[in-house]
């Protein structure tokens, strides 16, 4: 059953004998499953300290810069590998705990940027001559305008986290088997390679697609955003 692709079965079989096309594409569950929970944990965590600390200054944003310079410091794939090793009973939830902890510092600072642009604009003081709260004036009138740039830098970062998922299953500290991951797909197909070259080219083809595709879609969203980057 150790075989090629062949016209029946265009990506052949894997090492136990089943259809590696059904095996690639069920593979593709944990990759995206983890690259957009990634992306969403790590946009809302941005979007909450990157609004308060724009918004308050003094102590709140300068507790809020160190704690994301701290964060920042750290290597994505180094820091999450050390943290997934001390615990090596993990499963699709601690690695995306894990991620969404590593994965919020650059989108914090954008959106940080961002707030501090925006909250002396005319409307927002309209808005608060008005008698508006700062609950009020942050949701209503802040968030609205300043959100956009962080969206992009989101969409842009899931190709990122997919492939930090599947490098991090490939290294083995990812997730385990009986798990199926294009990186443990990688991972048991390195040790065949010269004889079964098709268990390692398929699944890196459907990463680096996967990957640029979200790359694009993010580069998609920003001429949508600001039409003078066309």
């Amino acid at each position: 059953s150790r075989v090629g692709p062949s016209p029946a079965h265009p990506f052949g079989f894997d090492l136990q004998g089943c259809d590696f096309l059904g095996q690639v594409v069920r593979g593709s569950r944990p990759s995206l499953v983890i690259g957009l929970a990634v992306t969403a944990g790590a946009l809302l965590v941005a979007v909450l300290l990157g609004l308060l600390a724009g918004f308050y200054g003094g102590w709140v944003d300068a507790t809020v810069s160190r704690l994301t310079d701290v964060f920042f410091g750290l290597p994505f794939v180094l820091g999450a590998t050390v943290v997934l090793v001390a615990f090596p009973d993990h499963g699709l939830g601690a690695m995306t705990l894990v991620l969404v902890a590593l994965g919020w510092t650059t989108m914090t600072r954008v959106m940080r940027a961002q707030v501090i642009g925006v909250k002396d604009a005319d409307y927002v003081q309209a808005a608060r001559s008005t008698g508006a709260g700062p609950l009020r004036l942050m949701t209503r009138h802040i968030l609205p305008n300043a959100v956009t740039p962080v969206v992009v830098v989101a969409m842009l970062n899931v190709g990122n986290v997919i492939s930090g998922e599947a490098t991090l299953d490939f290294l083995g500290v990812g997730l385990q088997y009986p798990a199926l991951s294009w990186g443990l797909q990688l991972n048991a197909a390195q040790a065949y390679f010269l004889d079964f070259p098709h268990l390692l080219a398929f699944p890196a083809l459907f990463l680096c697609a996967t990957v640029l595709s979200f790359i694009l879609l993010g580069d998609a969203v920003r001429d949508a955003y600001d039409p003078k980057l066309r």
